[in-house]
């Protein structure tokens, strides 16, 4: 497919490279920008994936903001990256775009490190309000800025988040004049409102009904009428008619936040209008806008959830060309929900909780085969555990599948509803240790190190197929809180598929003996497979050394863990994650507790912030692939002879 911006002659998009130059364009030009700019997406994300989905269906609601807004000096604050891909070609960053999500590339994701448009850091989901409100309250008590907008763009699976449901509360209860803008690509316009109600919308908007609701409540305020509180009251009767007259009521009406819409979001001339006549408006607002996901590319608009991060496709035939899979190995979330469902079948207490990602866990197996024991609570992870602690109290077996970089927002969740309590609630930690192209904001790196801490908590990690369906099967003798986490992306058998059994708590295994060797490499999870590799380099050099898969990190296997110490002179730890704190520092700490003064090397992510690129380059540039265990071997031997 021939993107329309390569011919130089036809192309709006090349001449704008600040939103300075958007602003340039008449209203009429911008519905073939939007064009421009959808042909440039799927162009450029045929090739180089991303977050496709999402972002199509933002784009005209993107070319409107910056058209309105005078950005930087207003401030966009978005919440998640997903949708935010225009924001990037048309902020400077157009040419970038080619190298977005690789190593040295500008981040799949909104940062303030890398443009002064981007206002806030937009991984995850659900800040986007408080965060705004936060700035639009610091210009209205800062001298010179109290003028400027603030603009907070939420989804509709974000928005239903508990730290949004905070940020509206408080935006409703403080002086603001925050607008959030809500992108709601998960219903249909509707088109039998009637036309009353499209007449109230516009009034609604429109300058000089907004003029004289000014000037009377200007009036009243003057004459001592019109109070802060009779003002809310005020406000809660006109949402009350409203309601009423349109037939339809929300939330945000109860909570005093004027609400408008809902609006085309793909209309963008229509969306400029709207933005221009409320964006002076005083107090905090809402405007609802209806979007689809992959707009402008059918096979997306038909199958969103898979074109949300589709791979490389064929722009022409929509023909998926990375989907996941060869058949050889499994990927192992595959590993997860396929167990899970099978040990469902032999335990009608077994059930499944996922907070909004039923398919990117795999948890979908499980809802497909037992829809009544499978629990999407959304975007929530706080209560997607406080909701698995209740059904364990209730004597269930819940199976939280979350992501590690998503797990962190329910921390206090874990300790005070679970942990405490002893519950019996099985965490499987997907996405732990590096996971690449969505880099510092997704990476699972500190699961290990804020679980370890917690009193009864017990946590494990497979290196292998067969070792993950057993740590999930034993899980049903406990009565604690057990963490299992595995990485992104695949495993490493075909034949995976074995007869379930209980495994011992605590006990690790010798993988590799070298007569001679003085140094064990002792890993935690999939990094064996890493520290075999390693070996057999070592093994040319005629460096003997020893493997243990610990599996566990809580309880260490104390008894394997003082043999290996005495008989060795040196310890290579290694683990997916930070060593702060983490499986290498539990060893430490054991050693040290027990006056045993082998020499350790820690091997993982040290104290520092990883960006992202693919997984082995971020692993090898931290120092803990095959290449970086073999040299810290290497290094200490060589110590040893100096």
């Amino acid at each position: 497919m021939n993107s329309i911006i390569d011919d130089a002659s036809n192309s709006l998009l090349k001449s704008v490279n600040s939103p300075s130059d958007l602003r340039k364009l008449e209203l009429e030009q911008l519905p073939k920008l939007c064009e421009e700019i959808r042909e440039f997406l799927i162009s450029h994300l045929s090739i180089n994936p991303g977050h496709f989905a999402s972002s199509m269906g933002a784009v005209d609601l993107i070319v409107a903001l910056h058209y309105v807004f005078d950005t930087p000096d207003d401030r966009l604050v978005w919440d998640v990256g997903h949708q935010a891909y225009a924001h990037k070609i048309l902020t400077g960053r157009r040419d970038a775009f080619a190298n977005q999500r690789t190593y040295g590339g500008i981040s799949g994701f909104p940062t303030p490190l890398e443009s002064e448009y981007d206002t806030f850091i937009a991984g995850h989901a659900g800040n986007s309000i408080s965060a705004a409100l936060g700035m639009a309250i610091a210009d209205m008590t800062t001298p010179g800025a109290e003028k400027r907008k603030t603009v907070a763009i939420i989804g509709d699976a974000s928005i239903s988040g508990g730290l949004a449901f905070e940020g509206l509360n408080n935006a409703s209860n403080h002086l603001n004049n925050l607008l959030i803008v809500l992108n709601d690509n998960d219903m249909s316009i509707d088109n039998n409102v009637g036309a009353l109600h499209s007449y109230l919308s516009d009034l609604t908007t429109s300058a000089g009904y907004n003029r004289l609701r000014n000037k009377m409540a200007g009036y009243f305020r003057k004459k001592g009428i019109l109070t802060e509180a009779r003002k809310r009251a005020i406000i809660r009767f006109n949402n009350s008619v409203k309601s009423l007259i349109s037939k339809k009521q929300n939330i945000f009406e109860g909570l005093n936040i004027r609400y408008f819409g809902p609006f085309d979001g793909h209309d963008v001339v229509k969306l400029v209008k709207v933005l221009r006549e409320i964006k002076d408006m005083e107090g905090p607002r809402l405007l609802h806008l209806c979007t689809i996901k992959g707009k402008g590319y059918r096979p997306a608009e038909e199958n969103p959830t898979v074109w949300h991060a589709p791979g490389k496709f064929n722009p022409e035939t929509g023909q998926r060309l990375s989907c996941g899979q060869d058949g050889n190995p499994p990927l192992w979330q595959e590993v997860f929900g396929e167990t899970l469902t099978e040990i469902a079948k032999e335990n009608d207490n077994v059930v499944g909780v996922t907070a909004a990602m039923p398919t990117g866990t795999s948890m979908s197996h499980l809802l497909n085969e037992f829809p009544d024991r499978t629990f999407d609570v959304g975007i929530s992870e706080g209560h997607a555990v406080t909701f698995a602690g209740g059904l364990a109290a209730a004597g269930k077996r819940p199976f939280v599948a979350i992501y590690s970089s998503f797990l962190q927002r329910a921390y206090d969740n874990i300790i005070h509803d679970v942990a405490i309590q002893g519950l019996p609630v099985t965490f499987c930690i997907d996405r732990a240790g590096i996971v690449g192209e969505d880099g510092v904001t997704h990476h699972g790196l500190f699961d290990i190190a804020y679980l370890r801490c917690i009193p009864s908590m017990l946590i494990a990690s497979p290196a292998d197929e067969e070792t993950m369906r057993n740590l999930m099967f034993t899980s049903l003798s406990l009565n604690a809180p057990f963490a299992i986490r595995y990485p992104r992306g695949k495993a490493t058998t075909s034949d995976w598929k074995t007869p379930m059994h209980d495994i011992e708590i605590g006990k690790g295994r010798q993988i590799r003996r070298s007569d001679g060797a003085r140094t064990a490499i002792l890993t935690l999870g999939p990094a064996l497979s890493s520290a075999k590799k390693a070996a057999d380099e070592l093994e040319k050099e005629n460096i003997p050394v020893d493997i243990y898969d610990m599996i566990w990190v809580k309880p260490l296997d104390t008894e394997l863990l003082k043999k290996v110490a005495l008989t060795h002179d040196h310890l290579v730890t290694v683990e997916d994650g930070t060593v702060t704190g983490g499986f290498g520092s539990a060893i430490v700490d054991w050693l040290r507790e027990n006056r045993m003064e082998t020499a350790v090397t820690q091997l993982g992510v040290k104290d520092e912030w990883v960006a992202h690129g693919s997984v082995d380059l971020l692993k090898n540039l931290c120092g803990y692939d095959s290449k970086g265990i073999s040299e810290a071997v290497r290094n200490y031997k060589n110590l040893g002879e100096s």
